[in-house]
């Protein structure tokens, strides 16, 4: 028997209608899902009844499994000749280690293919009309992360970053937002610089906040914020006070 495929997909930021064609295509014909917290139910529901389906939650700080045994749980199964499906949320190639896992495969030179999905980093603005790019307002945009591991290579310069783009979307920041908020004005971002923060962007469940540099972080604090959301800095987080179309912001 050959080996089976892999199958990285982007499950997207929430809401099923943004579920990708290929995505839906590749769930229905898989022996095996292995699948993140972020995957949503109404995602989940999609997904034949004959796959196994394995859950490997993911949580910052908080791994049901490690990064090495969620490799070794799709190279067995492929090399058993299985249908893989690696289901992540947003998109499995901005911060969602499907590099790391595309690595693993190809080490065992099993076949992969790698299925986009839409990232909540440009999804959950958007629903908060909030573009992230505009002409009068911004013609550069950085997606960083809030939450690095402590052995990563590369860390997070927020000097650099305040100066060097219009507009910083921030995923995974919101337990380190304090901090975040000191860096980025200590890299000469104003205090008074626009930031919005998106809580379960594109769902049912979506809250918006707008606010300032200075005042995001009490303000989400006292909302009850929790993970997943999105931060963003920069002018065109004003605009969705008068751009917001499929819920409006608390403040």
């Amino acid at each position: 028997m050959g080996y089976g495929k892999v199958y990285l997909v982007g499950a997207g930021p929430g809401n099923p209608k943004l579920l990708t064609l290929r995505a839906l295509e590749v769930l229905q014909k898989a022996d095996v899902v292995i699948y993140d917290r972020l995957v949503s139910e109404d995602v989940l529901k999609l997904i034949p009844e004959k796959a196994e389906k394995i859950y490997v939650g993911k949580a910052s700080g908080k791994h049901t499994l490690t990064q090495e045994e969620i490799n070794n749980l799709m190279i067995e199964a492929a090399m058993k000749g299985k249908t893989v499906v690696r289901l992540k949320g947003g998109d499995p190639f901005i911060f969602g280690r499907g590099g790391e896992e595309a690595e693993a495969l190809a080490s065992k030179n099993i076949e992969f293919e790698v299925v986009p999905g839409v990232s909540s980093a440009f999804a959950a603005p958007a629903y908060a009309g909030i573009p992230l790019t505009h002409r009068a307002y911004a013609s550069s945009v950085a997606i960083v992360t809030g939450s690095q591991a402590a052995d990563a290579s590369k860390k997070v310069n927020w000097g650099k970053i305040a100066g060097a783009v219009d507009t910083i979307v921030i995923l995974m920041g919101l337990e380190s937002i304090r901090n975040i908020v000191m860096n980025l004005i200590e890299g000469g971002l104003s205090p008074n610089t626009p930031a919005a923060i998106i809580e379960w962007g594109t769902t049912e469940d979506q809250r918006t906040i707008i606010s300032r540099l200075a005042t995001i972080a009490d303000d989400a604090e006292k909302a009850s914020f929790k993970s997943p959301s999105v931060i963003v800095v920069g002018e065109v987080a004003n605009l969705g006070r008068k751009l917001a179309w499929f819920k409006k912001p608390l403040t």
